[in-house]
C-alpha cells in the first residue's frame, strides 16, 4: 500500500505579525499619550469647569405635577324601566347614557387635544395682582416676543379676543406651534398603576408660575369638561322631564280653577238650568284628575331621571394637586464637573492620538 504524502500549506505569519503591530502601536499610543499626560490633565481640569459653568447658569426646570382618581359613574337603571314607557310618551329616554365617548384612557387623549390646550392657553390668571392670559406668559418666558420684534405682523399681536372677534390666520398659526410645544415638551399625563384609575398630569417649564397655574388651569378645563358630556344626554332628560311636569302642573292648576270660577259665576243657580254650571265644572273636574295622574308619572319620571344622574356623574377626586414652591430638576453640579472632566480628556486623547496618526502618515 503507497503511503500518501500530504504537504501542509507553510504557516503564514501575517496574523502574527498583524497581532504584533497592534500590540506594538497601542504600546506606543500609550507611551505617547502618558508623556501628554499634563495636558490631558490640563483639559480635564477645563473641561470639568465648563461643565460646573453650564450647571450653575442652566435653569432648573419645574414640575407641577396633580394626581386625582376617576371613577366612572354607572348608567342609570334599576326602576329607571318601569317608567320607560310612560316618558318615552313625551319624548323622553331614561336609559339614555353619555358613557361611551369616554371609555378606557381616552381622558388621557383629552389632556392633548388641541382644544383642551388652547382653552387653557388661553385662560385668565392673576400673576403679581395682574391679570393675564397664560399664551403671554407663555411668549414671555420663552422670550418670543423679543425674538419677533423685527417682524411688524407678529411683533404687537393679542390674543384677547373682544366679543364676535375670531382668531386671524397667523394668530392660529402661532397658537398650532404653541399647542405643538406643550404637548411635546411640558405636558405629561399617565397612569403610574395601569390597574388602578389614578390619573397624574405633570406639566414642566422653567418658569414655576406657569407650570403651576397651566397645571391648575388643563386639570378644571378637562375634568369639567369630561363631566359635562358624561352627564349631557341625562341632563338633557331631566331638563325636559321638568318642562313638562311644570307645563302639566299649570294645567292642573288652571281646571281647579276653572272649576271654582263656575261655582262662583252662578251662586243663584236656577235648578232647572244645572247644565250652566254642571258641565263646565265636570269638564274642569275631568282635566284635573287626568292631568294630575300625568303629573303624578312625570314627577316619579323627574325624580328617577335626577337619580339617574347622579349615578351617571363621574366621580373625579383630586389627591395631590401642585403647592408652590414646585420641585425641580437641576443638573448635579458634581456630576457636571465629572462629566465636563471626562468629557474634556477623552477628546484631548482622540486629537492628541489623530495628529500623532497624522504626523506618522506624513513622515
Amino acid at each position: 500500500m503507497e503511503s500518501t504524502n500530504i504537504k501542509q500549506a507553510p504557516v503564514s505569519q501575517d496574523d502574527e505579525i498583524s497581532l504584533k503591530e497592534v500590540i506594538l502601536k497601542l504600546i506606543e499610543w500609550y507611551r505617547y499619550l502618558l508623556s501628554k499626560s499634563i495636558f490631558i490633565l490640563l483639559a480635564g481640569i477645563i473641561g470639568g469647569a465648563l461643565g460646573l459653568t453650564y450647571a450653575y447658569y442652566k435653569k432648573p426646570i419645574y414640575i407641577a405635577a396633580c394626581t386625582f382618581v376617576l371613577e366612572e359613574g354607572g348608567p342609570s337603571g334599576g326602576m329607571a324601566g318601569q317608567y320607560a314607557g310612560i316618558a318615552s310618551m313625551v319624548g323622553i329616554d331614561l336609559n339614555g347614557s353619555g358613557g361611551g365617548i369616554f371609555q378606557g384612557d381616552n381622558i388621557i387623549e383629552l389632556y392633548k387635544s388641541r382644544t383642551m390646550i388652547e382653552k387653557t392657553l388661553l385662560s385668565e390668571v392673576e400673576i403679581d395682582e395682574k391679570k393675564v392670559l397664560l399664551i403671554d406668559r407663555y411668549l414671555e418666558i420663552n422670550k418670543l416676543r423679543k425674538a419677533w420684534s423685527g417682524k411688524a405682523e407678529v411683533a404687537n399681536i393679542r390674543f384677547a379676543l373682544q366679543p364676535g372677534e375670531s382668531f386671524s390666520r397667523t394668530q392660529d398659526s402661532i397658537i398650532s406651534a404653541i399647542v405643538s410645544d406643550i404637548r411635546t415638551n411640558y405636558l405629561n399625563v399617565a397612569k403610574p398603576n395601569k390597574k388602578l384609575s389614578i390619573i397624574q398630569v405633570e406639566v414642566k417649564a422653567k418658569d414655576e408660575i406657569f407650570a403651576k397655574y397651566f397645571n391648575d388651569a388643563i386639570v378644571k378645563n378637562v375634568n369639567d369638561f369630561y363631566v359635562q358630556t358624561k352627564t349631557k344626554r341625562s341632563l338633557e332628560n331631566v331638563t325636559i322631564l321638568q318642562q313638562k311636569a311644570d307645563s302639566v302642573r299649570s294645567v292642573v292648576n288652571g281646571a281647579i280653577y276653572t272649576a271654582v270660577a263656575v261655582s262662583d259665576a252662578t251662586p243663584n243657580l236656577n235648578p232647572t238650568r244645572q247644565v250652566q254650571r254642571a258641565v263646565p265644572m265636570q269638564r274642569a273636574q275631568i282635566s284635573a284628575e287626568t292631568n294630575k295622574t300625568i303629573l303624578s308619572e312625570l314627577v316619579k319620571n323627574l325624580e328617577m331621571s335626577r337619580m339617574g344622574l347622579l349615578r351617571e356623574t363621574p366621580l373625579i377626586q383630586v389627591i395631590d394637586q401642585p403647592i408652590l414652591p414646585l420641585a425641580k430638576e437641576q443638573f448635579s453640579k458634581n456630576k457636571a464637573i465629572i462629566f465636563g472632566g471626562l468629557i474634556g480628556g477623552f477628546l484631548t486623547m482622540l486629537a492628541l492620538l489623530i495628529r500623532k496618526i497624522i504626523k506618522d502618515a506624513m513622515t
